[in-house]
């Protein structure tokens, strides 16, 4: 349901109650409520994070409002939705706080839900961030398994931005692995799907990470 028939059924739901002395809908209205407010919860969690990735500062109504949408969800039995909501607690923790021993966890219930789920996206983000603690914690070939399927999510996806993104991160681990050859290719389709999707964002990011890896 959209969020305006989601508004208008808990209207006649009223209506029927008050006016009709029929309450038997006020149940069905309530949990159309909480799915909408689960929804909202999600995207102003996001928008947040979006927020702290631009100016670094953090906001601790992001994880309230990402576990608020994660409780709403599991109430409801949506598993998609609550796959995505753990998955964002997860990165709140590992990206926000630099906390990434309390993420994993979130990461790994995400992974479960969104499997169930099969939701590819939510899973592509999971791995890309399961992928960055193998990563930090120096298991390299566990951290190239888990960027290389995330990307290949991205690509069915056609998530060109998210794509080039990860190849980014499969350009250090080339570099750290002495793949320097394998490096720059991976940056240069990122650059590609940078500059065809408009992400001039990720063209930054691209940048930087030739600065640091020296290459061409």
């Amino acid at each position: 349901m959209t969020v305006d028939e989601r508004i208008e059924q808990a209207e006649l739901s009223y209506q029927h109650s008050v006016f009709g002395g029929d309450s038997s809908q006020l149940a069905s209205a309530d949990l159309g409520l909480d799915a909408l407010e689960a929804d909202l919860a999600l995207a102003r969690g996001r928008l947040l994070h979006a927020r702290f990735l631009d100016e670094r500062a953090e906001d601790t109504r992001e994880l309230e409002l990402f576990e608020r949408a994660a409780d709403l969800y599991a109430q409801l039995g949506d598993v998609r939705g609550e796959g995505e909501a753990r998955f964002w607690i997860g990165a709140y923790h590992q990206v926000v706080r630099d906390d990434t021993p309390t993420a994993l966890p979130a990461f790994h219930r995400a992974l479960d839900l969104a499997t169930r789920a099969e939701d590819p996206l939510t899973l592509s983000y999971v791995l890309r961030h399961l992928g960055f603690a193998a990563h930090q914690d120096g298991r390299l070939d566990e951290a190239r398994d888990r960027l290389e399927e995330s990307t290949r999510l991205r690509r069915e996806l056609a998530f060109h931005p998210g794509t080039a993104a990860n190849l980014i991160g499969l350009a250090h681990l080339a570099a750290q692995q002495d793949r320097r050859d394998d490096a720059a290719a991976h940056l240069a389709e990122a650059t590609h799907l940078a500059e065809t999707s408009d992400a001039k964002g990720v063209l930054h990011w691209i940048t930087d990470a030739r600065a640091e890896l020296d290459l061409p």
